[in-house]
């Protein structure tokens, strides 16, 4: 499989003798910058929190998507791949990225959408179609069906003489992990660089893929920072049993010389909100108020509930509550993207 000379298939440097990198296909823009929220920072007294600009990894490919899909589309193209299959809800970041590093790279995409056809096609649909991926809709109703799905499709490209690879959501597994321990070893040289080390490490948690690299790359690299993720959707026992999977997965298929099931999953579901896609007026309060301070700005899928998650987390550990906060002085939390999700929702701000 011809790829296109500016990007490049290689092995990742090693951090480990004991074990070998997978083969990765540069399609970031990497180092991102850790950024201070000096004003933002300032209600908490003693407490600093930076942000990790994982939204700036691209443009149109923007966010943590894009870090899964350089070992993922890697791993497509070694195993002779020329079409990559994929799913998500309509406004997925994932499914987003990989139409547009598709077409980079030569290669056809299909999505598989859950939800019904939309008349306006907005934020991440409307870039889905403009790139040209071929897309298959999925009630809600029927979600549960779509491993099927990508199966008859891959079935369907191989009677045509194609070679289908099938990413799960948000590319996150065994293979996708690896974006994440990649960016742990960022991390490492960022925290040295600045001369200083978090306590903490705050991301949105959807398919599991990112909190599951983040736990897996900071035990790896010995980084004493403690990993919270806070869901978007399902509950803390889901996430503890979805990472524990892709991380035992993640060991038996690398051979990775650590011992997974010993580790800490930190998951607070308590922000969830309306389910999956939804927000409350206090996340959209929030992101406006970012926006405003900052000139940062989340989205209201994933970090809006993540960033508003940790603040009131922060609040209750100042005001003397429980809370799994507790203690912490220096908090990064991880911009994981999704700028477009914002305008398919711009109706749920309020502007004077």
């Amino acid at each position: 499989m011809a790829v296109a000379p500016f990007f490049i298939v290689h092995s990742s440097p090693p951090v480990n003798p004991m074990f070998t990198w997978p083969n990765r296909i540069s399609l970031a823009n990497l180092p991102t910058p850790i950024t201070a929220l000096p004003r933002f920072s300032a209600r908490f007294g003693d407490v600093t929190i930076r942000v990790k600009r994982d939204e700036l990894t691209g443009l149109e490919v923007s966010g943590n998507k894009v870090r899964k899909l350089e070992f993922c589309i890697a791993q497509a193209l070694d195993d002779g791949c020329d079409t990559l299959i994929t799913c998500g809800g309509l406004q997925s970041n994932h499914c987003r990225a990989t139409a547009i590093l598709g077409v980079r790279l030569g290669l056809k995409v299909h999505l598989i959408l859950r939800g019904e056809p939309e008349a306006d096609r907005d934020g991440n649909l409307l870039l889905d179609y403009l790139s040209g991926a071929s897309i298959s809709y999925l009630p809600q109703r029927d979600w549960h069906t779509h491993p099927a799905l990508a199966q008859q499709l891959q079935e369907q490209y191989r009677s045509q003489g194609r070679r289908a690879a099938f990413f799960p959501v948000g590319a996150s597994d065994e293979i996708g992990l690896w974006g994440y321990v990649a960016a742990c070893a960022e991390l490492r040289e960022d925290f040295i660089r600045l001369g200083w080390q978090p306590d903490l490490i705050v991301t949105a948690t959807g398919s599991g893929g990112t909190q599951s690299g983040l736990i897996a790359g900071t035990a790896l690299l010995d980084m004493p920072s403690r990993v919270a993720a806070f869901a978007v959707c399902d509950d803390a026992a889901w996430f503890e049993a979805k990472v524990r999977q892709d991380l035992a997965l993640w060991q038996q298929r690398y051979a990775i010389p650590l011992e997974v099931a010993d580790l800490p999953v930190l998951t607070l579901d308590e922000y969830v909100g309306p389910g999956y896609g939804k927000a409350g007026p206090e996340v959209f309060a929030t992101i406006a108020e970012l926006a405003r301070t900052e000139g940062l700005f989340l989205d209201p899928v994933y970090t809006g509930k993540a960033f508003h998650g940790m603040v009131a987390e922060l609040e209750k550990a100042a005001s003397g509550r429980p809370s799994p906060l507790a203690g912490v002085r220096d908090v990064l939390f991880i911009h994981t993207g999704g700028l477009f999700g914002l305008f398919p929702q711009r109706h749920q701000f309020e502007f004077p």
